[in-house]
């Protein structure tokens, strides 16, 4: 097919961010481009649990953090399990590159969340990305 879509290598989301607006934008955005939002939550101990229950995640986007802790431990969790962590935060902890395939530094436009989404996919699929937004870093290692 010449004009198809290509498949998706990451389709199903989970987001773990405390800010409502930041979280409604986000989710709001990602389903206009067609991403599967498997929840919008808040909380490092809401976040585990949906992991936990082993429904389908490509990839978690979470910020650090958390009103209850620190999304590194959703990190940790979603890694452990082979789910792949972009961090969406102010400051990429130091031990991101261990847990995540990548950082974006807020605040974010939209079109560099998606450049950095698709990064992520085009390393899952083998190649490299052409151009990376300058507030993110790819670590090709855990991607």
């Amino acid at each position: 097919m010449l004009f198809g879509k290509k498949e998706r290598r990451i389709s199903r989301i989970l987001i773990v961010e405390d800010e409502p607006l930041v979280a409604f934008d986000t989710e709001h955005f990602l389903s206009s481009e067609g991403f599967e939002i498997v929840a919008t939550l808040d909380t490092v101990a809401d976040a585990q649990a949906v992991i936990g229950t082993g429904v389908p995640i490509d990839l978690v986007l979470v910020d650090v953090n958390l009103s209850d802790g620190s999304g590194v431990e959703v990190a940790r969790l979603a890694h452990g399990r082979g789910i792949k962590v972009l961090f969406v935060t102010g400051t990429c902890p130091g031990d991101a590159r261990a847990l995540a395939a990548g950082c974006l530094a807020k605040p974010y436009p939209q079109r560099d969340l998606l450049a950095a989404v698709g990064a992520i996919e085009k390393v899952l699929a083998g190649k490299a990305p052409k151009r990376l937004p300058q507030s993110f870093s790819l670590f090709l290692a855990a991607a």
